[in-house]
C-alpha cells in the first residue's frame, strides 16, 4: 500500500437506504429470469417449499456473515479478508473476479432486456419465439443494447454511495413492487390463472418417490438461493463497508432476504398463471420470458401494455443488481489504489463492456469458439454459478466460523445496543450446516454439467 492519502468512504444515509441498495441488489434477473423458469422445471410447489427453508438457514446466516466483515473493517472484499486475516484474501479476490465475470455476461442479458422495451414501446412484433433467437445471434443489435445498458449502470455508480447507488435504489426498488403486483394481479384474473397458483405453491408429493426429481429440486433450490441473494459476490461486504455502526445487521439482513423473497414469489405469480391460461409450457427454461411470456401477453387484453410494465420491471431488477456488481470492483480500485471513483468505474466498466461484447457475440458470428463444448456465454455462467460462487460462499462460511470466529461476529453485530438474539442458531448453521450444503451444491453443480 502506498502512502498517498486514503480517500474517505461513502456511507449509507441510513438504514433505509442500505436495506432498498441491498435489497436491489439481490432483487435481480435471479428472480424475474431465472426463479420462474427454474420453479417450472422443479415441479413447482416442492421447489418452493425448499426454496424457502435455504433461504432461511442459508442465505441469512451468510448474507450476516459479510455484512458483519464489511462493517468491521470499512472496506473492499479483498481489503476486507486481507485486514483481518492476508492468508484469507484469496476469498475476496475470488468474490471480486466473479462479480466482474458476471456483470460481463449479466450486461448482455440486461440488453436483451432493454431491447424487448423498445420493441413494446415502436410497436415492433415481439410474440414469435424465432425471432428472440434471430435478435441474439446477430452481430450488431444485442452489442449495441448490452453495451448501453452497461452505460446505465456506470453512470450510476460515478454518482457514488448516497448521490449514485441509495438515491437510485430508493426510486427503482418501489416502482418495481408496484409494477410487479400490477402484473400479478393481471395476470391471476386470467381465465384458468388458479392452475398456475396451484402448480406454484402446492407441492407434488409424487416427486418424493421419485429420488433423482427429489434430489434435482434440492440442488435447483439451495443454487438458486445463493443466484438469487447474490452470495459469495462480495456484494454484502462491500455494501456492508458503507453501514454506520449503529446500523442493526441483524435485522437489515432478514429485511433484505424477506424482500428479495417476496419478490421471488411475485415474480412466480406474474408468470406461471399467465403460462398456464394460455396453456403454455413452465418448464420453458431460459427463454421463458423471452419466448414465452412474450406471446402470452400478445394474446391478453391490454397485453402491450402489459408486456412493455413487464419488460420495464425486469429491467430495474437488472439495473440495481448490474449497479452492485460494478460496485464491489470499483471498491477494490478505489480502496486499494486511490482511484478516483469516476476513473475506477470508467476503466472497470469499459473493461467489462468490451468482456460482454464477445459473450454476445458468443451466440451468433462466434459460436464456433467453445470451452468445454460451451459458448463463451454460458461458459462464464458455469464458472461463476457453479464453481466461484459457491468456493466463495464455502471459505467465507470457513473463515467467519472458525477462523474470525462466531464471537467477533457477535461483538459486530451488538454495536448497534441490541442482542445478538439468534447467536446459537446461526453459529451452528454458519460453522457446519451451511458448509455441508454449500459442498453439495458444489459437486452436484460440477455432476450435472
Amino acid at each position: 500500500m502506498d502512502n498517498k492519502k486514503k480517500p474517505s468512504r461513502g456511507h449509507f444515509t441510513g438504514s433505509l437506504g442500505f436495506i432498498m441498495a441491498a435489497a436491489g441488489s439481490a432483487i435481480g434477473l435471479g428472480n424475474l429470469w431465472k426463479f420462474p423458469y427454474v420453479a417450472g422445471i422443479s415441479g413447482g410447489g416442492l421447489f418452493i417449499v425448499f426454496y424457502l427453508v435455504f433461504a432461511l438457514i442459508l442465505g441469512i446466516p451468510i448474507m450476516l456473515s459479510e455484512m458483519a466483515v464489511g462493517r468491521n473493517t470499512q472496506l473492499n472484499a479483498i481489503g476486507a479478508f486481507r485486514s483481518i486475516n492476508k492468508k484469507w484474501s484469496f476469498v475476496g479476490v475470488i468474490e471480486i473476479s466473479c462479480a466482474f465475470i458476471i456483470l460481463s455476461y449479466y450486461s448482455v442479458v440486461g440488453g436483451w432486456v432493454m431491447k424487448y422495451i423498445g420493441s413494446y414501446l415502436t410497436g415492433a412484433s415481439v410474440s414469435d419465439p424465432a425471432a428472440f433467437d434471430t435478435f441474439v445471434a446477430s452481430p450488431v443489435q444485442p452489442v449495441v443494447w448490452h453495451l448501453l445498458f452497461m452505460a446505465v449502470a456506470v453512470l450510476v455508480v460515478i454518482g457514488g454511495v448516497q448521490k449514485g447507488i441509495e438515491t437510485c435504489s430508493k426510486w427503482l426498488l418501489p416502482l418495481l413492487f408496484v409494477l410487479l403486483i400490477g402484473v400479478v394481479v393481471r395476470a391471476v384474473t386470467l381465465p384458468g390463472a388458479f392452475a398456475g397458483l396451484r402448480f406454484l405453491f402446492v407441492p407434488d408429493t409424487s416427486l418424493l418417490s421419485d429420488p433423482k426429481a427429489l434430489i434435482n429440486a434440492v440442488v435447483l433450490a439451495m443454487g438458486q438461493v445463493f443466484f438469487s441473494l447474490s452470495l459469495g459476490l462480495g456484494i454484502a461486504i462491500t455494501y456492508g463497508s458503507y453501514l454506520k455502526k449503529d446500523t442493526n445487521i441483524t435485522k437489515d439482513t432478514c429485511t433484505v432476504v424477506g424482500l428479495d423473497t417476496l419478490m421471488a414469489l411475485l415474480s412466480g405469480m406474474a408468470i406461471m398463471p399467465a403460462v398456464f391460461s394460455f396453456g403454455m409450457e413452465p418448464t420453458g427454461g431460459p427463454g421463458l420470458i423471452f419466448k414465452t411470456l412474450p406471446a402470452v401477453f400478445d394474446s391478453m387484453p391490454l397485453g402491450r401494455i402489459f408486456g412493455l410494465a413487464f419488460f420495464f420491471l425486469v429491467f430495474i431488477a437488472a439495473l440495481t443488481s448490474a449497479i452492485a456488481l460494478l460496485e464491489v470492483v470499483a471498491s477494490f480500485f478505489i480502496d486499494t489504489f486511490h482511484w478516483k471513483r469516476r476513473t475506477a468505474t470508467l476503466v472497470m466498466g469499459g473493461i467489462m463492456a468490451a468482456i460482454g461484447v464477445f459473450a454476445s457475440l458468443s451466440m451468433g458470428p462466434l459460436a464456433g469458439f467453445t470451452i468445454g463444448s460451451m459458448n463463451l456465454f454460458d461458459a462464464m455462467g458455469f464458472l461463476t454459478d457453479k464453481i466461484l460462487m459457491p468456493l466463495a460462499a464455502l471459505a467465507t462460511c470457513i473463515f467467519v466460523g472458525h477462523i474470525w470466529g462466531v464471537g467477533n461476529v457477535t461483538s459486530e453485530v451488538e454495536r448497534c445496543g441490541k442482542r445478538f438474539a439468534i447467536r446459537r442458531a446461526y453459529s451452528f448453521l454458519i460453522r457446519w450446516v451451511a458448509p455441508v450444503l454449500i459442498g453439495i451444491i458444489f459437486v452436484m453443480g460440477l455432476i450435472s454439467n
